[in-house]
């Protein structure tokens, strides 16, 4: 007798994870790695947090806390609107969840119906998509192009809304793998035209505070009832911390917290005492955010120099999203053999748009600034040899 297999587990793997053991398994093997396929800061947590880490370990017994998190990183994260956004946040409007995963799975469940439609940009962070089709939500993909900075736009949202009504939208900005971000014109523009055809809008921000140029906009500067989802994994570098956060419209607050109580019960309670501290180490983190803008400009140089100068925007985050057709006409070869004949480790472009990301590389540089030029000198002597 063959036993029940759900449909929700078949959807396609996180390749960048598929990656990532691919370049463990050559280091387990002895082989060197430069790691450029994996979206998580090199550095730790702040001193601050891990400071106050040790303490609760020492005093605390670390039992649950509400599902919706602890009320004073509730409240700090709301100050953190009004010094950083000007913009007012009622803490209860304020979901501490496990990561921003969490997040995206409680918004998902209960912003949305199975069969409902909920746009993205292509190309997106693959977890949109394959978290919208385990529930039973049509994703949406919409073919952004670099000259609207691979971002949403109002023409691209009416051709898919034309085809059947969309429930949903996901922005990202900066936007993984892109790194591009929407200006504030952009973003105003997009939340105008989901609030004339109610389709509710929900922004992935968790690479605010990583940016190049003009600070990246919070969507409720534009929306009031967006949800906006962050994390501490990147500007705050915690990624092993599991940590996110939602800012939630009242209308789904309960429902939230519902889903939050029997999901998860509640997030970490010993990273959220220790995010509490994270707000007091701006200096240290934009230290961070120092290296990687040199990062940033060593790696385009070097991908420059190897041939590969068709970039997205990098207008922050710590990615570079490289056009290779002039290379290959398959990304998922190109490198799996980089990472064979080099040691370097990079992100094929179907994980992030499943038509078109054969012609597309990811590089992070989150890493080393080492990193970035040893790299950058086995690329040049790979292509161009």
């Amino acid at each position: 007798m063959t036993l029940k297999v759900s449909q929700r587990g078949r959807i396609s793997p996180f390749i960048v994870m598929e990656v990532m053991r691919a370049a463990h398994a050559r280091a387990a093997a002895g082989g060197d790695v430069i790691h450029l396929e994996v979206g998580q800061p090199s550095t730790g947590a702040p001193q601050t947090v891990i400071a106050a880490a040790q303490a609760a370990l020492s005093r605390d017994r670390l039992g649950y806390t509400e599902a919706l998190g602890l009320p004073n990183l509730r409240v700090r994260i709301s100050q953190h609107y009004r010094e950083t956004y000007d913009v007012a946040v009622d803490p209860a409007r304020v979901v501490i969840t496990t990561g921003s995963s969490g997040a995206f799975l409680l918004a998902f469940l209960a912003a949305f119906d199975a069969g409902d439609r909920v746009a993205l940009a292509e190309p997106g962070y693959p977890a949109y998509r394959n978290i919208l089709r385990a529930v039973d939500v049509t994703a949406v993909g919409l073919p952004a192009t670099l000259a609207d900075a691979f971002q949403p736009t109002p023409a691209l949202l009416a051709q898919a809304h034309a085809l059947s009504p969309l429930s949903g939208l996901i922005i990202a900005s900066p936007a993984n793998p892109t790194g591009s971000m929407m200006t504030p014109q952009a973003l105003a523009d997009v939340a105008g035209w989901c609030r004339a055809h109610a389709v509710r809008l929900i922004s992935d921000e968790i690479y605010h505070g990583i940016a190049y140029g003009p600070r990246a906009e919070t969507a409720l500067k534009s929306d009031p009832e967006a949800i906006v989802i962050n994390s501490f994994s990147k500007y705050f570098s915690m990624t092993g911390w599991r940590l996110g956060w939602m800012i939630v419209p009242a209308d789904l607050t309960r429902a939230i917290e519902c889903l939050a109580q029997n999901l998860f019960i509640s997030p970490p309670t010993l990273a959220q005492i220790a995010a509490v501290a994270a707000f007091d180490a701006h200096d240290e983190l934009r230290g961070n955010v120092g290296r990687y803008a040199r990062n940033r400009m060593i790696l385009m140089e070097g991908l420059a120099a190897a041939g590969l100068d068709r970039l997205a925007p990098a207008d922050g985050a710590f990615y570079l999203y490289a056009d290779v057709r002039n290379a290959t006409d398959s990304s998922t070869a190109f490198c799996a053999k980089l990472l064979d004949e080099t040691g370097i480790a990079a992100t094929p472009g179907v994980d992030f748009d499943e038509p078109r990301g054969e012609g597309f590389v990811r590089f992070s540089f989150a890493g080393s600034e080492a990193e970035m030029r040893e790299a950058s000198r086995r690329l040049k002597a790979w292509l161009k040899p």
